[in-house]
């Protein structure tokens, strides 16, 4: 057989007897690997006239791109929100955690805060590619304080802020500084929160419209403005109203420019967003659907009190609570387990529920050409997984980083 090594001395790894999705479709094709990234074989075999060096027989899994968790305030006894000397070592333990659970990328979140904290932690978060050590670290997801104190939720009222004549300005001290924010949540009612939209879209950061009272007409200016996010539709915005429907009516607004796509994120835990509201999103915007846990420090822990930033909370089976309230305050469902839920509970196929958590967040954060597929010359972060939607292997860069032992499978 000619040598393979013409373009590169890397191993070819070629991943046999596997469904893999792509272009929406699971496939039975083999998928080949090369130096971090989906080879495209005809041009493997043609032009450089090379062949695997390794052959994986995946045993007819299922080979899906991994997820990516936009919004995630912690897990594991970690909490995003908590000023901590040994932050970076929370943040690390996360990340090699959710490997298990099928997350190759996520956007640490950070719920309101005193600016100090900001101040604290935001220094302590850098963009970083996954691998052995964990998954990748896309950036910040900044939630509040500029949010509505009627739909605050789980957030501390007494750290809420508005934004004043500097608007922008403000939203900078606050922070300290956006080198690695990825996604802001606000409210889009509030003063000024036009001029900030579009200075923060300019950056290339996405806002996200959440913790909100605000009407349609104002979710649509936003979006005007560069807004292409909801946080955790339903919760904490306005219920459903046919003569206003407020955020909710984005999904189906004839206001959206042309060319441009709202997404919203959906807590598909059970608790959060009862199954018929689930269906009616999914139908009425099914390319718009990204699945986030919002998962707190009480994921993966037992039952009882852990803290989601100034608050203390309660965990009781699944649910969720703001110690002494009926309050919810994120989830602790584990980012595999909201896609098996949102597939049962929409009778979706299994390439649409795969894709609500990879392509996506992705598509939401313009990183698609790298993540969120398994297309040629893209990253090859990718699971194995059986018909079941359990993960049985996570792969970062074509490295494998995870896999459930032979007595889970």
């Amino acid at each position: 057989m000619p040598s393979n090594k013409s373009v590169s001395d890397a191993p070819i790894v070629q991943f046999t007897n596997c469904r893999i999705l792509r272009s929406h479709q699971l496939q039975r094709e083999d998928l080949w690997v090369r130096e971090g990234k989906i080879l495209n074989p005809e041009k493997l075999f043609f032009e450089e006239k090379g062949s695997a060096d390794i052959q994986l027989d995946c045993k007819d899994s299922i080979i899906a791109p991994g997820f990516i968790d936009v919004q995630i305030n912690g897990g594991f006894g970690v909490d995003f929100s908590l000023a901590t000397d040994d932050f970076k070592s929370g943040i690390d333990l996360v990340s090699q955690k959710i490997l298990s659970h099928g997350v190759t990328s996520f956007c640490p979140t950070l719920v309101t805060s005193p600016p100090a904290v900001y101040h604290q932690v935001l220094p302590q978060i850098s963009i970083r590619n996954g691998g052995a050590h964990g998954a990748g670290i896309l950036g910040a997801h900044l939630e509040g304080p500029f949010i509505s104190k009627e739909k605050k939720g789980a957030h501390p009222e007494h750290c809420l802020r508005t934004f004043e004549a500097g608007a922008f300005q403000d939203l900078l001290a606050t922070y300290g500084s956006l080198h690695c924010v990825r996604i802001v949540t606000l409210a889009p009612e509030m003063k000024r929160s036009s001029e900030v939209i579009r200075e923060l879209t300019k950056r290339g950061i996405c806002v996200s419209l959440g913790h909100s009272v605000a009407n349609l007409s104002q979710a649509e200016d936003a979006v005007q403005h560069g807004a292409t996010f909801i946080t955790h539709l339903f919760n904490a915005m306005l219920p459903f109203h046919h003569r206003d429907p407020g955020i909710v009516g984005l999904l189906t607004s004839d206001k959206i420019p042309a060319g441009r796509r709202v997404f919203y994120g959906m807590i598909s835990d059970g608790i959060h967003t009862n199954p018929a509201a689930l269906r009616i999103a999914h139908r009425a915007h099914p390319k718009g659907l990204v699945l986030v846990t919002d998962a707190i420090a009480g994921m993966g822990l037992a039952p009882g009190r852990h803290t989601l930033g100034q608050q203390v909370v309660e965990i009781d089976g699944l649910n969720t609570y703001i110690a002494g309230t009926k309050t919810l305050s994120g989830s602790v469902a584990t980012m595999d387990t909201c896609v098996r839920h949102f597939q049962e509970a929409t009778g979706c196929s299994v390439e649409i529920a795969l894709e609500a958590a990879s392509l996506h967040p992705a598509q939401l954060l313009g990183i698609e050409h790298k993540k969120g597929t398994l297309n040629y010359d893209s990253d090859a972060d990718f699971l194995m997984l059986n018909d079941g939607l359990y993960v049985q292997a996570t792969y970062i860069a074509g490295e494998e980083v995870w896999r459930q032992d032979a007595l889970g499978m």
